[in-house]
């Protein structure tokens, strides 16, 4: 029993065909909007690509920007097929190329539905990614006369004023490296030389953080230097919730920025995924009918579409006994071609009359 069966006179055949048309042009400007989300996000992955390790993160923009391009293309040609159906002498051109045409669509539907769900999963790779960046972004954050990293002090200042946080995971981290420059400590402090002798990189480490690390709301003057020291500044404790900087790390605000926005992108591919199977089996639908017209002459005569020819079932089962007839196949030209091998290799024996 075939999937899906609908009957069709030559009125229906035309609305589905017209419909369809339509439909094609709205996933083609759904195959714009594809392409201008993954452009977006691109380019906001390419803002912070200082504080990213790596360019795997690039994955979902460069998909969805393919995505949006084959959308457009494929769309597009499903357009002029539905237009040209309403001539069955116009449409007789495009017969042998539906059934290839239709299997590519659902490749590049399946295509979809795996970038959608790259967005809502990227959020784990996303993390390691920022993690692992940040970190080298914060020791190199001193060295504002080496090239290559001359900048990288603006962008981590930017990043923390921006996105409102401080540091890796917290504030706390800035304590672990020496983000002051060498040009700016006197080494002739006794000061500034017992706190490179203390410690066994030779590295000048404070409890303190970069300006930009500072709550502008907080009531109080900044407490950037000695943050840890509840005796250095009156009426102070740092463990207390009023401390003035930010307490959320740049990994964490970051993460939740691009998880929140893949998210939303991922919803709406989601959608663009329901639409491409709809039109997808609008088409099919319309192939179907057309191709079941018991005279092609009489294009007023009813018709017969479906989805699948057969049940879901037998037609699982026949795609299986075609893939083990193939495989069969296979085996049997290996061994045919062994057995010629070994034809070929014998040595005719030569007898000798006296």
């Amino acid at each position: 029993m075939a999937l899906l069966k609908v009957k069709f006179n030559q009125k229906k055949r035309v609305k589905l065909a017209q419909g369809l048309w339509l439909m094609n042009w709205f996933s083609v400007f759904a195959g714009i909007l594809v392409f201008s989300m993954g452009l977006f996000l691109k380019i906001e992955l390419r803002k912070r690509s200082e504080v990213m390790d790596n360019s795997e993160s690039h994955f979902v923009p460069n998909s969805l920007i393919l995505m949006g391009i084959l959308s457009c293309a494929f769309n597009g040609f499903a357009g002029k097929i539905c237009y040209d159906s309403l001539d069955p002498a116009k449409f007789a051109k495009w017969k042998p190329l539906l059934k290839p045409y239709l299997a590519l669509c659902c490749v590049f539907n399946i295509l979809i539905f795996f970038v959608a769900l790259m967005c809502f999963l990227m959020r784990g790779s996303l993390d390691s990614t920022l993690a692992q960046g940040l970190k080298n972004g914060m020791k190199f954050y001193r060295d504002t006369d080496t090239p290559g990293r001359c900048f990288m002090k603006k962008t981590i200042d930017m990043l923390q004023i921006e996105f409102k946080c401080c540091g890796n995971n917290g504030y706390k981290d800035w304590f672990e490296i020496q983000w002051i420059s060498n040009r700016y400590l006197d080494f002739s402090s006794k000061e500034v030389k017992d706190r490179i002798k203390s410690n066994v990189d030779g590295r000048y480490l404070v409890d303190g953080v970069p300006f930009s690390c500072c709550n502008p709301s907080s009531p109080r003057p900044c407490i950037q230097y000695q943050v840890t020291n509840n005796s250095a500044h009156y009426s102070y404790d740092y463990q207390t919730e009023e401390l003035n900087l930010w307490r959320r790390g740049c990994r964490e605000a970051l993460l939740n920025y691009y998880s929140g926005m893949m998210s939303s992108m991922g919803a709406v591919i989601l959608l663009v995924w329901l639409f491409e199977m709809s039109v997808m089996v609008g088409l099919r639908l319309l192939h179907t009918s057309l191709e079941s017209i018991a005279n092609p002459e009489d294009p007023e005569c009813e018709s017969e579409g479906w989805v699948l020819e057969n049940s879901l079932k037998d037609t699982f089962k026949s795609a299986l006994e075609n893939l083990k007839k193939l495989g069969k196949f296979n085996q049997v030209e290996a061994g045919a071609e062994g057995a010629e091998g070994e034809e070929g290799g014998k040595t005719p024996a030569i007898t000798t009359v006296s």
